[in-house]
């Protein structure tokens, strides 16, 4: 059998082919086109996570979806996606999908339903928003939102005349990053992150879990990194699977990371290990911080952190040798302890001294495709926005909270009574399971007089709503182009594979007839998407028909630069031009224009930290009931350090409830896991499962919830993010009582 052969064959086998009746004579005959044409393969990027690699889709000859590739042209993912992407068709194949439209018969939270038709479903929608518009203003209508389908929920809200539009991805998860680099490099990061870790010499993860949260793209680069000799530095409570690859882990005490990186700029400002060229250059308030961090040497962390002072030096140097090509990784999921910001603020100055702003292992200057979209009305003007109800705080902030949508969704004697939101629209994400304080936000619920869900799966949110509208799944449907920023600019289009299964619609579609029923038929000019697309492609020398082919397409200019000299000034988009380490901005808001280390609250004899993260196979709480990758991992597991589990008495894989600070007791127990990858003062488990909805035939009941026992949330003051990793647990061994 020649070589080329025997690939073929594996290639079918190992990704899941059911081959259907096609012999191996017949497919050793096809060639590559031929077997493609036979098979069928559509143009994709994946929803199961936001790093939305493209792929391809699969199809046999009977219409089946059989696997899902990697395109090789996408830089999210060259070719190769992680095991959620390959398991993205569980999604297609679970039977416990939403399949038809649902209207409450009873009271919010009883999960009583009856099957509709679109056109009822969409009636009542339309009477109850223009019903609220009419008592309280267009305002009053809200929207939270995750992935592709909120996009067109986002014109349907405006066009209604409210700005109340949050992504839960911002409060609770990286907006005190996006904020803290705007207040110093004058840009936020987005995504993806512009992290040149492929040539890196030096990688710090202060709280990154690579590998763990599967941001393709970046988990790749920084094999290569390792393979080329690269330097891992790990901070981190856990011995995570990052920290295995680590030259150097740093198992920090949880709430004292501020404290480390303040010690990090002690030492290599005072030994002058900075980069002195590029702070003269591209830096202002150099000399303030300079003084600042005199008092935070690393003899003071060590008794805050429990680092020792020589290995803070050491890693310092570390990231001295290596400069410019060092990279302290900013995070993803940033929400912490409620002093976010700063500490983010912490990262940001200490990579601007390193002098690796536009340096190759550094931070690259990323580029973006500009794709015009059709010209339609402007949005009318709200009167009022959620800013107005937060008496002046976070004028810092230009994206929607969501935790502040919700404080206005409950009415109280200090609330504006003309500043009430009163309709949600939840597309995408799962509230409850999202949001900290889960009882707080089943309060807002209360008092709403319209909530409608979006989804994919009867996810606790869908239980809670009015009516909940069935989306198809991300391989039914056409979404938006897919536009981001990268080492070089492009387009990735998503097309359907096969047509939606049972009553279920896109989310384009549900936007557009919401909205011809409230009268902005105007915001909604074409009367398919393939139109829309189609437009918007030949607007920049393509067609539907070419994307179809090719699914990626590289769009970068011939002068773009990755870099900058060496040396060189670069201008950025602050009131100075420079990189700003001192902040008048955050000073003229009243906050520390430099970071401060604060003392965090310490668990009460018995209580340990709460630790949560991602695991490779699964997306927040998103995925945990796909048959495809619950087959990878079904529950979560709590970490338990071994001398606790001794004073405890517990077993390997007993069962156990947990009980937090404010005496929540989690709804379901949770498997101990003994492991010395955990701090002694801290327990760990895998987030986004525990759920409680019957209907998730795959994931009701299994594990424990985090979110249940996130009953203490420290807001940042600065940008308003959630900080979650302030509460405490227990143990209840008797799982019965």
């Amino acid at each position: 059998m020649q070589r080329r052969e025997f690939l073929k064959i594996s290639a079918l086998l190992t990704g899941g082919f059911a081959l259907s009746g096609i012999i191996f004579e017949e497919l050793l005959a096809m060639s590559d086109e031929e077997i493609k044409a036979k098979f069928g393969v559509y143009p994709t990027y994946c929803e199961i996570c936001f790093w939305q690699c493209a792929g391809w889709t699969h199809v046999n000859k009977e219409g089946i979806i059989q696997k899902i590739t990697g395109n090789d042209k996408d830089p999210h993912c060259n070719g190769r996606l992680c095991p959620r992407g390959t398991g993205g068709i569980g999604s297609y194949f679970d039977k416990d999908r939403l399949k038809t439209p649902l209207i409450r018969v009873n009271e919010r939270g009883q999960q009583k339903f009856r099957e509709a038709s679109w056109e009822e479903a969409f009636d009542l929608i339309a009477k109850k928003m223009k019903d609220i518009s009419v008592k309280y203003g267009p305002e009053s209508i809200a929207l939270f939102h995750h992935g592709s389908g909120g996009k067109y929920f986002t014109n349907l809200v405006k066009a209604f005349g409210s700005d109340n539009i949050a992504k839960p991805s911002f409060a609770q998860c990286m907006g005190p990053r996006e904020v803290a680099f705007a207040n110093t490099f004058g840009t936020g990061l987005s995504s993806p992150e512009p992290l040149d870790i492929r040539d890196s010499k030096c990688l710090v993860l202060i709280g990154s879990h690579l590998g763990e949260n599967m941001h393709n793209a970046q988990v790749q680069e920084m094999s290569d990194a390792i393979d080329k000799g690269a330097t891992i530095i790990t901070v981190d409570p856990r011995f995570s699977t990052a920290a295995s690859k680590s030259k150097h882990w740093l198992p920090i005490k949880p709430a004292t990371d501020i404290a480390l990186l303040l010690s990090w700029m002690n030492v290599i400002i005072t030994n002058e290990w900075y980069d002195k060229q590029f702070v003269e250059t591209n830096c202002e308030g150099f000399e303030q911080l300079k003084q600042h961090i005199q008092p935070f040497t690393p003899e003071w962390a060590y008794g805050i952190t429990t680092i020792k002072p020589e290995v803070i030096v050491k890693t310092a140097k570390e990231m001295h040798d290596a400069s410019p090509s060092v990279i302290i990784h900013p995070g993803r999921h940033t929400t912490w302890y409620g002093d976010d910001t700063q500490r983010l603020r912490a990262v940001a100055i200490l990579n601007a001294i390193l002098g690796n702003w536009g340096q190759r292992g550094g931070f690259y200057i990323p580029e973006k495709a500009e794709v015009p979209h059709f010209h339609t009305p402007e949005f009318p003007k709200p009167a009022w926005t959620w800013k107005d109800t937060t008496n002046g705080k976070y004028n810092l902030v230009d994206l929607g909270l969501s935790n502040a949508i919700v404080d206005a969704s409950i009415p109280s004697k200090d609330s504006d009574k003309t500043k009430q939101v009163k309709g949600w629209f939840v597309v995408g994400t799962n509230l409850i399971n999202t949001l900290p304080n889960t009882k707080h936000t089943l309060e807002a619920i209360q008092h709403l007089d319209l909530l409608v869900a979006v989804d994919t799966m009867p996810m606790e949110i869908t239980g809670w709503a009015d009516v909940v509208l069935p989306e198809c799944t991300y391989l039914e449907r056409y979404d938006s182009l897919r536009v981001s920023q990268n080492r070089e600019a492009n387009i990735s289009l998503r097309m359907p594979a096969v047509k939606p299964m049972y009553n279920s619609k896109p989310a384009w579609w549900m936007a557009r007839e919401l909205g011809l029923k409230l009268g902005l038929k105007d915001y909604f000019p074409f009367k398919t998407q393939e139109e829309e697309l189609n437009w918007e492609l030949k607007q920049i020398g393509s067609s539907l028909e070419e994307m179809k082919k090719e699914g990626v397409k590289i769009l970068s200019k011939p002068e773009h630069e990755l870099y900058i000299a060496k040396g060189s000034k670069f201008e950025f988009n602050t009131d100075s031009g420079k990189i700003q380490l001192y902040s008048t901005t955050l000073e003229a808001e009243g906050f520390n224009p430099l970071p401060v280390y604060t003392a965090h609250p310490e668990p009460e004899e018995g209580f340990y930290r709460l630790n949560y993260g991602r695991a490779p196979m699964h997306t927040f709480s998103r995925t945990a009931n796909n048959p495809n990758l619950t087959d990878l991992m079904d529950e979560n597991l709590l970490w338990v350090n071994p001398k606790i589990a001794k004073i405890w008495d517990l077993k390997e894989h007993q069962l156990v409830k947990l009980k937090n600070q404010d005496g929540v007791v989690s709804t379901f127990a949770i498997k101990v896991r003994i492991t010395e990858r955990i701090r002694h003062d801290s327990v760990y488990m895998v987030h986004g499962f525990g759920h409680a909805d019957a209907r998730l035939t795959q994931a009701y009941g299994r594990g424990a919830s985090d979110t249940e026992m996130i009953t203490n949330v420290m807001l940042d003051p600065i940008m308003g993010g959630t900080g979650m990793r302030g509460n405490f647990v227990t143990f209840i061994t008797d799982v019965n009582a």
